[in-house]
């Protein structure tokens, strides 16, 4: 397995969005707007692959100087609990923490909250729902 910072635009990028639209956002009857893919160009997409197949993939957005985000984390649904997202998280924290950041955060799917917790995470909100789906914001000192 391959883990990729990849640059807006790419196939590789296209193939991140087409993931991302099947596992998290299609199951809702969500899609992506035109509008929300071209703000990504300035997030760091990140992705794990097997030759040219995409495995998993996340991103990581600005917030403050101190703190940045991840958002829309997916892994294919017949590889998840395989260590993908485990790479993914790690991958990403090593980046978020190369590039001077103190703290990564996210809004995490109330069903999800127990692999972030496995990876350190706190949660450090109430309850609150997104895309249709109930999500804390769970934090990390990095």
């Amino acid at each position: 397995m391959a883990l990729k910072i990849l640059d807006h635009g790419t196939f590789e990028y296209r193939q991140m969005v087409k993931l991302r639209d099947d596992i998290l956002r299609k199951p809702l009857g969500l899609g992506f707007t035109p509008k929300e893919l071209e703000e990504e160009k300035d997030n760091m997409l990140i992705a794990a692959f097997e030759d040219e197949d995409i495995l998993g993939c996340c991103m990581l957005v600005e917030e403050s100087p101190e703190k940045v985000r991840l958002r829309q984390m997916a892994v294919l649904n017949d590889l998840q609990g395989k260590g993908i997202g485990r790479a993914l998280m790690n991958f990403a924290e090593n980046i978020a923490r190369d590039q001077g950041y103190k703290t990564l955060a996210m809004h995490a799917r109330k069903n999800a909250t127990g692999f972030y917790e496995k990876m350190g995470y706190k949660i450090a909100s109430d309850e609150f729902t997104e895309v249709t789906l109930p999500h804390y914001v769970m934090e990390k000192k990095l």
